[in-house]
């Protein structure tokens, strides 16, 4: 297995979005040679602008690196990134690492590490929560799934982009784990959007009733992340929700197939998919409060 260090080890980065953007600049950061790809090239700008070389696809990507991480949108990039004619898998050589760190399937993430090992490389599912705040700070709760000498190896640069960085199991672990996480998240946001609401409601002051609930039982990272954004009505993305509604989707789809049911997790994804339909895939997740909003003939925050 590889020993990971600026010196020895190429990286290659496919994914520029609000995400991917930052995990890439903290590797290159530590020193580390990034060669990089994206559909749009000049997402990649602030990269290239910093030192990172490009490759016109992920075949190419792969075949100027020793570990190849990904951060795309959804399983179909996913699949074409690694699986097709021009992908990762087709440019990847025995002894390298490729590491997803999309949320996608479970059943895909154990495809991608059967395909890997039958071509001689190793692969990991590395699903991440934290949002744009996380990325950028470097402060990325990281899930993976794989062989525990691949983690091993792959830490120093894992350690680029979080702090809290876990080992579920095998292949697919990582994103089962990414789905208890979105599990929770989908709660949490009905939960804080509806406070606001009531809040509102009842006369508050929505900074000064933050202030108290913030620090209580109530504390939570979209209470003291999120709520303040929704207040300034500021529903720029952090995460987008066209793909909360993809993960969300995932997880109901992995329930319905262990018989489970969750009807908490049913009923957001309901609302976010109507937030979906009303032209909001772009907005970030505390924009589930504009359902909310017009379900209850209010409004919240400033303006």
């Amino acid at each position: 297995m590889m020993q990971v260090s600026p010196d020895t080890t190429r990286v290659g980065w496919i994914g520029t979005g609000v995400m991917g953007l930052s995990m890439c600049g903290n590797i290159l950061s530590k020193g580390y040679p990034v060669t990089v790809y994206s559909r749009t090239r000049e997402k990649a700008r602030p990269l290239l602008d910093k030192g990172a070389k490009w490759a016109d696809s992920p075949k190419a990507v792969a075949e100027a690196s020793d570990a190849v991480f990904t951060m795309v949108g959804f399983p179909s990039d996913v699949r074409e990134v690694y699986l097709g004619p021009r992908g990762v898998l087709a440019g990847a050589r025995p002894g390298s690492i490729l590491a997803d760190m999309t949320t996608t399937e479970p059943s895909l993430a154990k495809e991608i590490h059967a395909a890997a090992k039958a071509r001689g490389v190793s692969s990991v599912d590395a699903p991440v929560s934290g949002g744009d705040v996380g990325a950028r700070e470097a402060r990325l709760s990281i899930m993976a799934g794989g062989d525990p000498e691949v983690f091993a190896a792959l830490m120093p640069l894992f350690s680029a982009m979080g702090k809290t960085i876990v080992l579920q199991g095998p292949a697919g672990a990582g994103q089962h784990a990414k789905m208890c996480n979105q599990i929770v998240i989908a709660g949490t946001m009905i939960g804080v959007c509806e406070s606001l609401i009531y809040g509102h409601k009842a006369g508050l002051d929505l900074e000064t009733m933050l202030s108290s609930i913030a620090g209580g039982a109530a504390g939570c990272w979209a209470l003291s992340n999120l709520a303040p954004r929704v207040l300034q009505r500021n529903f720029d993305p952090g995460f987008f929700v066209e793909h909360f509604v993809k993960d969300m989707g995932i997880a109901l789809d992995e329930a319905k197939r262990m018989n489970l049911p969750l009807p908490g997790l049913a009923l957001v994804h309901q609302m976010y998919v109507s937030l979906l339909a009303n032209g909001g895939g772009k907005h970030g997740t505390q924009a589930l409060l504009l359902v909310l909003e017009q379900m209850a003939d209010t409004r919240v925050g400033a303006g």
